[in-house]
């Protein structure tokens, strides 16, 4: 059997998962003290980020960002330690539900208004995002310490 290196670790595609989803579990965790920037108001907050009417209150966001948190550590767990195949899964998870959320967002493009600031962020900044990180999330889930042959 041919000797095969080690196949590199997806160290920057775990660290683009990790940062940006624990920079949206800051700011999510920074609306929870009330604030609404980058919005006037909590109202205008909801309709940008969500594209409807949801309270931005520590019990509705503090599990969100919660669950930002542990998918970042899955995420970054795995891209330096391949074996546990926990982190496997859990990776895979996060891929799965970044994928779903773009998916969603293609399905948002068609079915809301075009004249609304989340119908723009969503086709410029939400969907190509999680579609991205997915593919990112994917790669890292993916990884094996050695390559066979």
């Amino acid at each position: 059997m041919p000797y095969r290196p080690a196949a590199p670790a997806p160290t920057r595609a775990a660290a683009l998962v990790a940062s940006v989803l624990t920079a949206d579990a800051v700011l999510h965790l920074y609306w929870t003290t009330g604030a609404t920037w980058p919005a006037a108001d909590e109202k205008s907050l909801s309709h940008a980020v969500l594209g409807t009417d949801v309270p931005f209150t520590p019990p509705v966001l503090l599990p969100l960002v919660a669950l930002l948190l542990t998918a970042a550590a899955f995420v970054l767990a795995r891209s330096r330690r391949p074996r546990p195949l926990i982190l496997r899964v859990g990776t895979l998870a996060v891929a799965a539900g970044l994928s779903l959320r773009a998916s969603a967002g293609i399905y948002w493009l068609f079915a809301k208004e075009t004249g609304t600031a989340f119908y723009w962020l969503n086709l410029i900044l939400y969907t190509p995002l999680c579609a991205a990180l997915a593919v990112a999330a994917l790669r890292v889930a993916r990884w094996k310490e050695t390559a066979r042959a």
